[in-house]
């Protein structure tokens, strides 16, 4: 079984939601990934990669974004490559689906984040 969920988003729009709403930042993050991102030169950058990252995973478990899953459900770990931690409804869909593993590539630019999930048996 090899699943793939894609997400592009621009960093702008994130940069927003962090000054506009005050919860933005523990609704969506966990601690490490708050403690990370807001220690980068662009922190908006980091927040709209990892969120990408989150839309990307949610898709490739076939689970709906946004409401179906807290989105700290999903953790963003390591660098360089970065690695994901599931938990909760995700991590419990992930064992019923026999997802062994979730592969994940994030990249961004200057006005862009975009990242790419695979789910895989193995």
């Amino acid at each position: 079984m090899i699943s793939v969920g894609t997400d592009l988003i621009e960093i702008e729009r994130i940069r927003r939601a962090l000054g506009r709403y005050a919860s933005f930042r523990e609704r969506c993050f966990t601690e490490a990934e708050r403690a990370y991102c807001d220690s980068r030169a662009n922190p908006a950058q980091s927040y709209a990669g990892r969120f990408a990252g989150k839309e990307a995973v949610g898709k490739a478990l076939g689970f709906g974004v946004a409401r179906a899953f807290a989105w700290r459900e999903i953790e963003i770990v390591g660098r360089p490559k970065p690695s994901v931690r599931l938990s909760g409804r995700l991590a419990e869909r992930a064992a019923v689906l026999g997802v062994g593993s979730v592969d994940l590539s994030m990249t961004h630019s200057r006005e862009l984040a975009q990242a790419v999930a695979v789910a895989t048996d193995g």
